[in-house]
């Protein structure tokens, strides 16, 4: 018996399709986002501006020729992208928070040069 799949075009096949090239790189650079905001806010908007980068090409890309790719790397990239998204938008939140805070307790300090006085 002759197989019929291989008169008739695989069009709703993925194994046979291309993954996005940098599909898996942004869902991990977006959860690394997301998990580094508590470094000080640094390591998480690194992460998550280099996650949008990467999915805003491979979006192009994606939309340039969607029938190329597979929709499971397209998945990967849309979920990569909205981490990014969080990872990107907290980080910014920790890290003025912080500058906040350091300018809190440095006028603090300089408003009251004596507080250190009663500590010796």
């Amino acid at each position: 018996m002759e197989n019929q799949s291989t008169n008739q075009p695989n069009i709703f096949n993925d194994s046979q399709k291309e993954n996005l090239p940098n599909g898996t790189a942004v869902l991990v650079l977006g959860i690394i986002s997301i998990v580094g905001c508590f470094c000080y806010g640094i390591v998480g908007i690194v992460c998550g501006i280099i996650a949008l980068v990467l999915a805003k090409k491979d979006m192009v890309r994606y939309n340039i020729e969607p029938g190329r790719y597979a929709a499971s790397s397209f998945n990967n990239l849309k979920a990569g992208r909205i981490c990014a998204i969080i990872g990107t938008i907290l980080s910014s939140l920790y890290l003025l928070i912080l500058i906040f805070y350091i300018a809190f307790i440095g006028t603090a300090i300089l408003s009251n040069p004596n507080i250190f006085r009663h500590l010796h």
